[in-house]
């Protein structure tokens, strides 16, 4: 017994693969098709997927839908969160927003930006990497350039903490946590530094944009 995968939003029906045998089997080609159109209805009809970003995005769909033998394949682990890496402007934010739309059946992460838990720092202090080491799936989004924290006169690299904190729980109780960012492994490194890096490599796939890809917000 075979039937259509659609998800139905505005009056619109997207047909993104058949389910048989109580597995859904995705189109990638219908899966791209809808992203795009997600993307003209949020951002605007300026958004496109761009075709240097095609094995991006490819392996960012394969995860999201939780393809086992594809992601196999790509090398993609999928008890791994995301880090998801690339130039500036290049639609990390967007497009981690975009990929939840494809699992309305399962449950996702948040899209939590970096600076805005430093600001909640700032103001409350630790309870905030508690609440957040403890959290359900998160995607802390552009890391890297949040300010550092700072609670009653003392410094806290914040983000640094809350992965840290993450990672302790990690697995199989830690639910997943993505990333995003504009920095590569060194760079990393000198902001979080080697304890915070070491960790990072249990627990995340690396999936980056290529240099190449072009600044979609000029």
């Amino acid at each position: 017994m075979e039937s259509l995968y659609e998800i139905k939003e505005d009056g619109k029906s997207h047909i993104l693969g058949r389910v048989r045998d109580r597995k859904i089997h995705y189109d990638f080609g219908a899966i791209l098709k809808y992203l795009e159109w997600k993307g003209q209805s949020r951002y605007g009809q300026k958004f496109v997927l761009d075709p240097i970003d095609k094995s991006t995005v490819f392996n960012l769909c394969a995860y999201t839908v939780a393809d086992k033998e594809l992601c196999e394949k790509l090398g993609l682990d999928l008890r791994k969160g995301i880090f998801l890496s690339g130039p500036v402007g290049c639609g990390k934010t967007a497009l981690i927003q975009l990929l939840r739309n494809l699992i309305p059946h399962r449950k996702t992460y948040q899209v939590i930006p970096a600076r805005n838990i430093v600001f909640a720092f700032n103001h409350l202090g630790y309870k905030i990497i508690a609440d957040y080491g403890n959290a359900g799936p998160i995607c802390l989004d552009d890391i890297g350039v949040e300010p550092t924290g700072k609670f009653f006169g003392r410094d806290c690299n914040v983000i640094g903490e809350i992965l840290i904190s993450r990672y302790d729980r990690y697995p199989p109780r830690i639910p997943l946590t993505h990333i995003t960012t504009n920095l590569n492994a060194d760079e990393i490194e000198e902001r979080y530094g080697s304890r915070v890096r070491s960790r990072m490599r249990q627990m995340f796939n690396l999936i980056a944009f290529p240099g190449d890809s072009k600044d979609k917000r000029m």
